[in-house]
């Protein structure tokens, strides 16, 4: 199994925390996928020139026998079951599955973009991810989320 593995999830839509909960639930019901640990939710604002409501946040670490590019197609069909339309960039949305670290691996493709290019300049992917795996690193920078937080401010 692979482990370091790390997705950030949030709902902006409906009943945001059943969404997150769902969400974890079915990850961890998925096959070849086991949540091994979860931070807390943390509500922020949204990102983006839409206007709409705030977001429930959370990450994730799993551990997987998957391969980068499964674990992606598992995520897309968890958002489709709870309903996740893709209308607009940016928009508002019921539920959003990123794979934001996979181990020490660096995927850049026009599917596929592993550490995700944002996680490093948004709080509400690094909070998360800070509190349950502060010594993780970035295969790219090489910076653990406390790092990439306070570079930030």
């Amino acid at each position: 199994m692979t482990k370091g593995v790390y997705i950030a999830i949030g709902s902006n839509v409906g009943d945001r925390k059943q969404h997150l909960q769902a969400a974890i639930a079915l990850l961890d019901a998925e096959e070849g996928v086991e949540v091994v640990s979860q931070s807390s939710f943390l509500e922020t604002a949204p990102v983006g020139p839409v206007a709409q409501e705030d977001f429930l946040n959370a990450v994730v670490e799993i551990a997987t026998t998957l391969s980068p590019r499964s674990l992606h197609a598992v995520c897309l069909a968890i958002e489709r079951s709870l309903g996740r339309m893709r209308n607009e960039r940016w928009g508002p949305r019921t539920i959003d599955l990123d794979i934001v670290l996979f181990d020490q691996q660096i995927i850049d493709d026009h599917q596929l973009t592993i550490p995700h290019a944002e996680m490093s300049c948004r709080t509400f992917v690094l909070e998360p991810l800070a509190e349950i795996a502060p010594d993780c690193t970035h295969p790219i920078n090489g910076l653990t989320p406390p790092q990439m937080l306070a570079s930030m401010q």
